[in-house]
């Protein structure tokens, strides 16, 4: 039985890379998954494997290839991940340039339960645009993990390469699914 439909969006930064990690939580939890990329974000993914997994295209331009399905099942919740300084502005924004940023504003206009997880360094996270893009996406409900509430930081300029490997895949999907209101089994099986 699934349990619902994770729409994953993906930015050009290191950890895209490693978004098959959210994939496959995501379906070990009965969730489907389908990724829409930024343009930038397809030099870092590997299409064809997250193809394989998620049964749907890549999603990176508004027309998609011949012979594919157009639609997609109804997204119960969605992720941005990694989201770089350049797209969380952009989304705070409602700035939609792109196939991955308009999905992103509509389905935060229909009020699907949204997180994002920045990848930035902590010269971007200091700078005021940042700052009020995080304040603004708070405002719409939209959960943003970062901070030391939620143990994920910006990492000092030039040291990106080595947290790419701690990015917190398990805890935004976590979230997003408590947020849907879906709470994974490996959540209750804590204790």
């Amino acid at each position: 039985m699934t349990r619902g439909h994770l729409q994953i969006v993906v930015c050009a930064a290191g950890p895209a890379s490693d978004v098959t990690q959210l994939i496959n939580t995501a379906t070990q939890q009965s969730w489907t998954t389908a990724v829409a990329a930024t343009p930038s974000s397809l030099d870092f993914i590997d299409a064809e494997a997250i193809e394989r997994l998620t049964g749907h295209p890549v999603r990176s331009t508004y027309r998609s290839s011949p012979g594919t399905r157009r639609s997609l099942p109804t997204a119960n919740a969605l992720i941005i991940a990694p989201a770089t300084y350049n797209s969380l502005n952009k989304i705070a924004f409602g700035i939609a340039d792109n196939y991955a940023m308009t999905t992103v504003a509509e389905l935060i206009g229909r009020q699907v339960p949204t997180v994002v997880v920045p990848f930035v360094n902590a010269a971007l996270a200091t700078r005021a645009p940042f700052q009020r893009a995080v304040a603004n996406l708070r405002d719409e409900r939209v959960r943003v993990i970062l901070g030391t509430d939620d143990g994920w930081e910006p990492h000092p300029p030039g040291s990106g390469n080595s947290r790419q490997r701690a990015f917190p895949w398990a805890a935004a999907f976590e979230a997003a699914t408590r947020m849907a209101g879906d709470v994974p089994a490996s959540s209750t099986d804590r204790g």
